[in-house]
């Protein structure tokens, strides 16, 4: 059968004396049906001694069959050639091309479905789960958008930045640097974080007690210029981003807030 181990030896004498092998049969294929293994040297009980080669089956027919040890030459170091003749060996199948048709013993039948694996329970759990992320979520929602509206009316440049997106929206047309009011919202929002009145002279004394407005110290003193020609100097002044710039001033404040 498939995967068998058969064993052929070959007497290693000849008239009496005994044999030693030049070169014993390589292990190798044999066409279809065997495989030959390295060859050794056995001694019986009686002292004789043997070269045995072992043959394995490596295939399998559809039908019982034989095949042939194939014919050997072997050379011995004394000159004498030892001549092995094939030997026939059978083959059976792994199984019967037909079978009884009784009872069980049935042809090969295709595989029984599986049944499916109940799920509801699963689906119950993962509906659960769904259910609380969706929860979590609206509650990280709520909270980021009640934190943002509280910081709007807590946090000055926060509700300087509603007061100038509503004079933007009273005064379409008009950019927001030539509205008064736009500046007035600004220096209520500086003074609110100082919690004291802020002029351009003072601000060295913002920037040290707030710390986090340090990154737009030039910004700031641009604007206070800005707003000092604006209201005390009678030349017009150059068009002005307070938008931008209270939009920088909410970020760093937010942050300092965290």
């Amino acid at each position: 059968m498939l995967g068998d181990v058969l064993t052929q030896r070959v007497l290693l004498e000849h008239a009496g004396r005994s044999l030693e092998p030049a070169a014993p049969p390589a292990a190798d294929r044999v066409g279809l049906w065997l495989e030959r293994r390295p060859a050794h040297i056995e001694t019986d009980g009686e002292g004789q001694r043997w070269l045995a080669i072992d043959y394995q089956i490596i295939n399998a027919p559809r039908a019982l069959m034989s095949v042939p040890l194939p014919a050997l030459t072997i050379a011995t170091n004394s000159g004498v050639t030892l001549a092995v003749p094939a030997w026939p060996i059978s083959i059976g199948p792994l199984t019967p091309e037909a079978v009884f048709g009784q009872g069980e013993l049935q042809p090969l039948r295709p595989d029984r479905p599986v049944a499916a694996l109940p799920t509801a329970n699963v689906q119950r759990q993962f509906l659960a789960a769904l259910a609380a992320l969706g929860a979590v979520l609206l509650t990280w929602l709520g909270w980021w958008a009640w934190r943002n509206a509280r910081e709007a009316h807590r946090l000055p440049f926060a509700r300087a930045r509603q007061e100038l997106k509503h004079l933007q929206r009273a005064h379409r047309g008009q950019p927001l640097g030539a509205i008064p009011d736009a500046w007035l919202a600004m220096h209520r929002a500086l003074n609110a974080t100082a919690g004291r009145v802020v002029h351009q002279a003072s601000l060295p004394r913002l920037l040290v007690e707030a710390p986090h407005l340090r990154p737009l110290a030039e910004r700031l003193e641009d604007f206070y210029r800005q707003s000092a020609a604006r209201f005390f100097a009678d030349r017009p002044t150059a068009p002005y981003e307070l938008l931008e710039l209270c939009r920088e001033l909410r970020q760093a404040e937010q942050r300092h807030a965290r």
